[in-house]
């Protein structure tokens, strides 16, 4: 079992190892809607910071799919010139720590613009990925299924609809990991600069939307967004 809390940089350390049964989700939201309708999918895109290159062979089809999707998730966020340009506005207290940060932004953002993204209620679809998962849990790593039992029960995906809620996380995420202990800069940042967030959230988000129904076929209840080049928004920032 890792005895750390995994983002797509594994860069959130445990401060303990009796906190491991606290894994603070990051942007489990996006990840989960990327996944569209198929349940093995679903599984894997969930559990994909938690399984090795070595270890898919223990894996379904789909499940494996589900896991590499999510590193191709992963590797197109962290490229993205939108997606950094949101990492530089916090960056300065930060640093290496942005991207976490900046995943949880986005996850809230999502969370409250879900009617435009999916025509199933937001509390109808976390109900589902729930039983999902239990569903599934023979599947999961030992480090997933530990942490699990929180994960429902303080209904984490939704967790970040709130400012306050994002606050109340990141001084949690800072008192049991390495992240820094600069909530207040954090959430004084995102009240200053929310409608520029926002902005940077909708006009990414689409575009990562494109990439997954393009690249692994799968179909989402947002239509594609025409006219977008997802190649266009990657690369190093000049």
């Amino acid at each position: 079992m890792h005895n750390y809390c995994r983002d797509s940089c594994e860069l959130v350390t445990l401060r303990r190892p009796e906190d491991s049964a606290y894994c603070f989700v990051l942007n489990y939201l996006a990840h989960i809607y990327l996944s569209g309708a198929n349940e093995e999918i679903l599984v894997g895109n969930f559990i994909g910071d938690y399984v090795k290159g070595f270890e898919l062979g223990r894996y379904s089809d789909l499940v494996r799919k589900g896991i590499i999707l999510h590193r191709h998730i992963d590797s197109f966020t962290d490229t993205n010139l939108i997606v950094r340009r949101s990492k530089a506005r916090i960056a300065e207290k930060y640093h290496k720590y942005s991207g976490i940060i900046i995943d949880i932004f986005y996850d809230h953002f999502l969370v409250n613009a879900w009617p435009v993204y999916s025509n199933m209620p937001v509390d109808h679809f976390v109900r589902n990925v729930h039983r999902v998962l239990q569903q599934y849990i023979h599947v999961l790593p030992d480090g997933v299924r530990l942490f699990l039992p929180s994960f429902i029960r303080h209904n984490w995906i939704q967790r970040y609809s709130t400012v306050e809620g994002i606050e109340d996380v990141l001084h949690k995420m800072s008192a049991r990991t390495t992240l820094p202990e600069e909530t207040d800069y954090a959430i004084g940042v995102l009240r200053a600069e929310y409608d520029k967030f926002e902005s940077e959230f909708s006009a990414f988000f689409p575009s990562l939307i494109n990439y997954v129904s393009r690249s692994f076929d799968i179909a989402l209840d947002h239509q594609p967004v025409p006219g977008i080049d997802v190649d266009a928004v990657k690369g190093p920032i000049t």
